[in-house]
C-alpha cells in the first residue's frame, strides 16, 4: 500500500525509523528489533542508509523483510549525491522486485571515505533531481525530508522553504521531519509551509533522549535547538544514565501528546534500534488514540 494513502485515515499515523547494522554485524540483530516492534502495528517502518550510502544493499534486504514477511509497509531510504543513474536504477529495480513501493528520496550525506570518487559530472546534485527521476520510472509513493529549524547547510530560511517547495512540486507525496525538541518551532514551520502552498502530509520526527552523547551528536549534525526545559533534563541527569533514559522518554511522550492534540498528521519515532523505548512510547500513543475515538 502506498504510504500517501495511509494519511487519509482519520487518526495520527505512527511510524518507526530503524537503521541497518554495521557490515561486521549480522542482520539478525535488526530483525530481532523488528520482531519486538511488530505487534505495535506501526503504519510503516523506514529503513535508513548507512553514512554515505554504505549499507544500501542491506537497506533493500531489510525493507523487503518488513514488507513481505512482517506485512508492514516499508519506507526505503534512497540517497543520490554519490550515485550514478545506473546505480539508482539498479536499486529501484531491486525495490520493485521486492514489492516495495514507498521511497524516501534524499540527497544524502557525503561518503566518509575522503578518497571517494564522485560521478563526474554529478548526476544528482539535489533530492529534487532524484524525485524527478523516480517519478519518471515508478508509480509508487515518494516521501522527502523536511527541516523544521531549516536545513543545516542552508543559510536562509526563506530559501530553505523555497527548496522544499521545489522538492514537493517535483512529485513528493508526504514529508518526514528532522528531529526537534521544541514543538513551537514545528508549529511555526507548519505555518510557513501553509503560506508557501505546501500541503502534503507531514510526520513529525521525534527522538527520545537516551544519553547525552547521542543528543549532542545529533544536535551537531542537524542543528536542532535544545529548549531550556530539555537542557535542564540533560544537565540534571547527565551522570545518571537510567534516570536520563526515563526522563528522555517522558519528554518525548509529552512532545507527542502535544503534537497529537494540535492535530499532527503523523509521529515518526527515531528508535535508534532501541525496541524497549519505542514500545513504551508507542503503547502510550495507541492508548491516546483509542481514548480519542471514544
Amino acid at each position: 500500500m502506498k504510504i500517501k494513502d495511509l494519511y487519509n485515515k482519520d487518526r495520527t499515523l505512527l511510524s518507526f525509523e530503524i537503521f541497518p547494522p554495521k557490515k561486521d554485524y549480522p542482520l539478525e540483530t535488526i530483525f530481532q528489533t523488528i520482531e519486538e516492534l511488530k505487534d505495535l502495528e506501526p503504519d510503516f517502518i523506514s529503513v535508513t542508509y548507512g553514512a554515505g550510502g554504505s549499507s544500501k544493499d542491506r537497506t533493500v534486504e531489510i525493507a523487503a523483510k518488513i514488507k513481505n514477511e512482517y506485512q508492514i509497509e516499508a519506507l526505503a531510504h534512497l540517497t543520490c549525491i554519490s550515485s550514478t543513474t545506473m546505480e539508482i536504477n539498479h536499486i529501484l529495480e531491486a525495490l520493485k522486485k521486492n514489492h516495495i513501493e514507498n521511497i524516501l528520496a534524499l540527497r544524502g550525506d557525503l561518503p566518509e571515505n575522503p578518497d571517494f570518487e564522485f560521478p563526474s559530472p554529478l548526476q544528482y546534485t539535489y533530492a529534487k533531481n532524484l524525485i524527478h527521476h523516480i517519478n519518471k520510472s515508478e508509480k509508487g509513493s515518494v516521501g522527502a525530508a523536511c527541516y523544521p529549524e531549516g536545513h543545516p547547510s542552508c543559510k536562509s530560511r526563506i530559501q530553505d522553504i523555497k527548496y522544499l517547495k521545489e522538492k514537493v512540486d517535483a512529485g513528493v507525496d508526504f514529508l518526514v521531519s528532522q528531529l526537534f525538541f521544541d514543538n513551537e518551532l514545528f508549529y511555526r514551520f507548519m505555518e510557513e509551509l501553509d503560506l508557501a502552498g505546501i500541503n502534503v502530509p507531514v510526520s513529525a520526527g521525534i527522538m527520545p533522549a537516551l544519553n547525552t552523547k547521542q543528543i549532542f551528536r545529533m544536535q551537531k549534525l542537524s542543528g536542532c535547538s535544545l529548549p531550556p526545559k530539555f537542557k535542564r533534563i540533560l544537565d540534571k541527569y547527565e551522570n545518571n544514565p537510567e534516570a536520563l533514559k526515563e526522563a528522555g522518554e517522558a519528554y518525548a511522550l509529552e512532545q507527542i501528546i502535544d503534537l497529537m492534540a494540535w492535530g499532527v498528521d503523523g509521529i515518526h519515532l527515531y528508535t535508534m534500534n532501541k525496541s524497549e523505548t519505542a514500545r513504551k512510547i508507542a503503547k502510550n500513543i495507541k492508548m491516546i488514540r483509542s481514548i480519542g475515538k471514544s
